[in-house]
């Protein structure tokens, strides 16, 4: 289980954002969806411990990470967390098995390759560049990726952002069928793809943003 409390990042002395506390349950799939600049990737970066909270802490099964130094952060990142970046984070000259196999430079098994790979229907392009791959086929080998070893937590940052719905759809049903029994927030503009979800959280009510003149609303 992962718990916010009291949650504040600053962006510089005069610019902030303030969330409401949030649980997000171990075996659950959660989409955060609210227009862009209301605060879902930075509570997402928080989360995985890229970006440090400025007030507020995070716990994961009643440990607090967000005040682990930031080794430890990474260290649990790449133990328990497998993130799924909007850009994909692909390197385009290599083949799809290389950008998965790079991972062994964190100490990270990836023996689980060809079955995460089979899962998302993409089995068959494990030795083609990525240059080579669609945009489809781009997205489920950043999420094989993030899934190949077995992360008890699974963050996506727009899985879908590049896709069209019917792509994007497909992308996401494997997506939540790989990661049953584990905990997966995932981050969206598209309201079309929440009831695929167990959970939404309408990231306008629980995030607000400041300024020096006081409240500026939920962008």
């Amino acid at each position: 289980m992962i718990k916010t409390e009291n949650l504040v990042k600053r962006f510089d002395a005069d610019t902030y954002i303030k969330y409401k506390d949030v649980t997000f349950e171990t075996g659950e799939s959660y989409v955060l969806l609210g227009a862009s600049g209301c605060g879902k990737s930075t509570l997402l970066n928080m989360i995985a411990g890229v970006i440090t909270p400025s007030e507020g802490r995070i716990c994961f099964d009643g440990a607090e990470i967000s005040s682990m130094p930031q080794k430890k952060k990474d260290k649990f990142r790449i133990e328990k967390i497998g993130y799924i970046f909007q850009d994909f984070k692909l390197i385009e000259e290599m083949t799809v098995a290389d950008n998965i196999d790079i991972l062994k430079l964190e100490g990270v098994r990836t023996d689980r390759m060809d079955e995460v790979l089979s899962a998302l229907g993409i089995l068959s392009k494990k030795k083609k560049k990525v240059s080579k791959l669609s945009g489809g086929e781009r997205q489920r080998v950043a999420i094989a990726r993030a899934f190949v070893k077995a992360p008890d937590i699974i963050l996506a940052d727009e899985p879908t952002g590049n896709l069209n719905y019917e792509i994007g759809s497909s992308v996401v049903k494997q997506m939540l069928e790989i990661a049953r029994g584990k905990t997966l927030i995932a981050v969206t503009h598209d309201d079309r793809l929440a009831p695929l979800f167990d959970h939404v959280v309408d990231m306008n009510a629980i995030a607000s943003s400041y300024d020096e003149s006081g409240v500026s609303g939920n962008d």
